[in-house]
């Protein structure tokens, strides 16, 4: 299943050319992934106490247009297990008025417990269950 947030762009986040910057991507990026692990029960606040970290190692973008101020858009996050230690993010950045997509992303994570030796945490392993 395939999870989505819906965004706009605001005018600050363009550069002098009057597109969005490229490292605002990445914040559009996280902020989708961050929904869709709080849907499904993952609670960044919680792994934290425990002393488990969920941690980016890899990110591949593919730019392939540039959204504009006011522009509507979503972000699609789809999640799959990778190997035993690592996840990824299967990710795109759409907009709205023609459904173009303007951005896909390749995003690899795992969790690493308190002394930084990574993992794979239950709540994440239940992703893909």
């Amino acid at each position: 299943m395939v999870f989505s947030v819906n965004f706009k762009v605001r005018d600050y986040e363009c550069d002098l050319q009057g597109i969005v910057n490229n490292g605002v991507y990445f914040n559009y990026l996280e902020h989708a992934r961050h929904e869709f692990l709080l849907g499904k029960g993952v609670d960044f606040a919680i792994l934290a106490e425990q002393k488990i970290n969920l941690v980016v190692i890899r990110c591949e973008m593919n730019f392939k247009g540039s959204l504009r101020p006011g522009d509507e858009f979503y972000v699609q996050v789809e999640v799959q297990q990778q190997s035993k230690l690592k996840f990824i993010f299967l990710q795109k950045v759409v907009r709205i008025s023609d459904d173009k997509v303007m951005l896909d992303a390749i995003v690899t994570g795992t969790s690493v417990n308190e002394k930084g030796r990574p993992f794979l945490c239950k709540e994440i392993e239940c992703l893909f269950t």
